[in-house]
């Protein structure tokens, strides 16, 4: 699949990624996020998953 910059087909494989520790999803880095150098404080991949934590077992 060809890599595009625009639309579905975007495969960011050079991208920072994290996994949600509510969601589990795997998540990129976003520019808001590099531009704030706040990369390594991220935990959640949204404000929801952010409201909805895991509590600690």
């Amino acid at each position: 699949m060809p890599i595009s910059q625009s639309g579905k087909n975007f495969i960011a494989h050079s991208k920072e990624s994290k996994i949600c520790l509510s969601c589990n999803r795997l998540f990129y880095n976003r520019k808001c996020w590099k531009s704030r150098d706040t990369w390594t404080n991220v935990k959640y991949c949204s404000e929801r998953c952010r409201q909805n934590k895991k509590p600690n077992s």
